[in-house]
């Protein structure tokens, strides 16, 4: 057992925890005690998981091994604009029973808690397994996938038609109305006479996540494609070779994540001693620069360029409600800026505050105009900060109250092993963090030790039940005995031309 790819795995993972309590990991074995799937996740990647897992890109394209044994990363995007890992898996196959256990045991991971949005790419397996496991999770797909299979299945009119790829981008982007879009849609296939073709009938069939018109309103980060999770695939090659055994992919892998990691508090030092430089005097982008991190402060910075070019006029009035019809630069197009002078509250037909979290040109072009010097804290998005990861996540909105004795100890202990690990995470990062941690927790326990002392009950109840309750909160889910089981499951060796999985088109 403890020779070879299976022996070492289970070593790594269990060293792991010993270094890391909060190091989760889960093992699913087939009915022959064979490994089959391998998820974890290390603390930092579950108090990410709490600042930053909004959003997530979920993909299996790169593949360890010759086997094609699929590597899945569960990725998003922290406050500086870099892409972090909020865990990661090893799969046997991408079947949808395969997917339904990853996703269940990613939840259970974050201690319940799932993302709003998730981004992949057109497998139905995996959307099904999404649908089943995270019913409340919004699912897009990545766009530039959908490019990708237009241009095999389309291959003749991009080469017939030269303004195709135009339209067809433009259905997939601009359209703010959902019969604009339909009708857009219509006109478009009967201009390249493409009303019978299967491939785009499908597409139809699932235009609620893909067509930017049905997704404006729900927040994506500004995301609209995997790139993220590919990036860090081409990433994941200059660390990791198929030649590599398991062993040697999880310390290499480790080795990334500490590298990506320092980069991070190489941009957190950054943004804590230095504010973005302002290239000229306005205070609402000084405003941006002292909330904003550098990176998206860039963003910011761009929109209001933008707007500074905008025209625009009023289009109506109700109540304290003014409508400004706000044309871009170079643009016959319009979008809707409604403002609320008595909530101080502003949208755009453009929904880009809603879909990336920062206002867009056209909104802050009317905020110039109306003289007003600061954004809104409506519209300042604490996730692009940089205080975003500032203050503790809450772990549950449940009440211990009405629970039985056994639940609320085990609930009491699952909330405050949570607080622990984002508390562990922070202070690790310096020596003066080390020591308030440090001293605060001989504090706590002089207190707790005080608050117990004689109540004998109490702590009869908790010595009885201390072997159920830590069973129920084990950073291991799967019941397994780890002695029973033989090996790691083997593949037929299936050869592939390039390290990209196929696409289910």
């Amino acid at each position: 057992m403890m020779q070879g790819d299976t022996g070492g795995v289970l070593e790594y993972l269990q060293r792991m925890q010993l270094e890391d309590p909060n190091f989760y990991y889960a093992i699913q074995v087939d009915e022959d005690d064979l490994i089959t799937n391998t998820f974890w996740a290390d603390a930092k990647m579950r108090t990410d998981f709490a600042h930053f897992g909004d959003v997530v890109c979920f993909d299996t394209t790169y593949r360890k091994h010759k086997d094609g044994r699929p590597i899945a990363l569960f990725v998003g995007v922290n406050h500086h604009k870099q892409t972090i890992v909020f865990g990661g898996a090893l799969l046997y196959d991408e079947t949808i029973g395969t997917f339904e256990w990853l996703f269940d045991t990613f939840a259970k991971a974050m201690m319940g808690k799932i993302p709003k949005t998730i981004l992949t790419d057109q497998d139905g397996r995996m959307a099904t397994a999404l649908a089943s496991q995270w019913p409340t999770t919004y699912h897009r797909l990545c766009i530039w996938h959908i490019y990708q299979n237009a241009t095999t299945h389309l291959a003749n009119v991009f080469k017939d038609f030269q303004n195709f790829a135009a339209n067809f981008s433009h259905c997939i982007y601009d359209y703010e109305n959902e019969n604009d879009f339909l009708e857009g849609w219509s006109e478009m296939l009967k201009m390249y006479g493409l009303e019978d073709n299967k491939w785009l009938k499908k597409m139809f069939d699932i235009k609620e996540k893909w067509a930017l018109v049905y997704g404006r309103e729900t927040f994506c980060a500004d995301m609209t494609t995997t790139q993220r999770s590919e990036s860090m695939n081409s990433v994941i090659k200059k660390y990791v070779s198929y030649k590599h055994d398991l062993l040697e992919f999880f310390e290499h892998f480790q080795r990334l994540l500490d590298d990506r990691r320092y980069d991070e508090s190489v941009a957190d030092f950054r943004g804590n001693q230095s504010t973005p430089a302002v290239t000229f005097p306005c205070k609402i982008l000084q405003h941006a620069a002292s909330i904003y991190t550098h990176e998206v402060y860039e963003k910011f910075k761009d929109e209001l360029c933008k707007g500074i070019d905008c025209k625009w006029e009023v289009d109506g009035e109700l109540g304290n409600q003014v409508i400004y019809r706000v044309t871009p630069y170079g643009k016959t197009s319009h979008h809707l800026v409604t403002y609320d002078s008595s909530k101080n509250s502003i949208s755009c037909s453009c929904k880009k505050f809603e879909f990336a979290g920062f206002l867009c040109s056209h909104a802050l072009k009317i905020l110039m105009t109306l003289n007003i010097v600061t954004i809104p804290d409506a519209y300042i998005l604490k996730r692009w900060t940089k205080a975003a990861k500032i203050g503790n996540v809450c772990v549950s909105s449940e009440s211990s109250q009405e629970m039985e004795s056994k639940a609320k100890l085990s609930f009491h202990y699952k909330e405050l092993s949570y607080l622990y690990m984002q508390l562990m995470t922070k202070a690790s990062e310096c020596d003066e963090a080390y020591k308030i941690a440090k001293d605060g927790f001989w504090k706590m326990l002089e207190q707790m030790d005080a608050c117990c002392q004689g109540k004998k009950k109490m702590k009869e109840v908790c010595i009885e039940e201390r072997e159920s309750v830590y069973q129920d909160v084990d950073t291991n889910p799967s019941e397994i005995d780890c002695s029973k089981i033989k090996g790691i499951k083997v593949k037929e060796i299936v050869t592939y031309k390039s390290s990209k999985r196929p696409k289910v088109h």
